[in-house]
């Protein structure tokens, strides 16, 4: 069992720069591979990045790319999500997720092959 909670959404401008975290207690952290989705009112949730168990590999939403990193700290057992330029089209709650992997170097980026996730954190871009 993995327990996950998001902190750091907010209210922000256009331009501004948030850090989201991810938090994880349980099981070995190093042990899942990590991502993490968005969901905006009225639509579905989408994929926005992901990170291997190593965190080496990693992979990005064509739409956050260039604006977004994704990290982790396995000592920590903390993930990361730096946005940056943020647009009112970034407006959503932001959820982390975690599975199981035993590649090291996996990056999964299909809401349904994760186990567990977050309750979310809204992160709310003003123009």
């Amino acid at each position: 069992q993995v327990q996950l909670i998001e902190s750091g959404g907010g209210l922000v401008q256009a331009g501004d720069s948030l850090r989201l975290s991810c938090a994880a207690s349980g099981r070995t952290f190093s042990d899942y591979a990590m991502g993490w989705f968005r969901q905006a009112p009225g639509k579905e949730r989408e994929f926005v990045a992901a990170i291997s168990r190593s965190g080496g590999p990693t992979r990005y939403a064509d739409s956050v790319k260039g604006r977004f990193t994704i990290s982790r700290d396995n000592a920590k057992k903390t993930t990361y999500l730096q946005m940056n330029s943020l647009k009112p089209e970034d407006t959503a709650v932001y959820s982390c997720a975690a599975v199981f992997q035993r590649n090291t170097i996996r990056v999964i980026t299909a809401p349904a092959e994760y186990g567990y996730w977050g309750q979310g954190t809204q992160v709310t871009v003003s123009s």
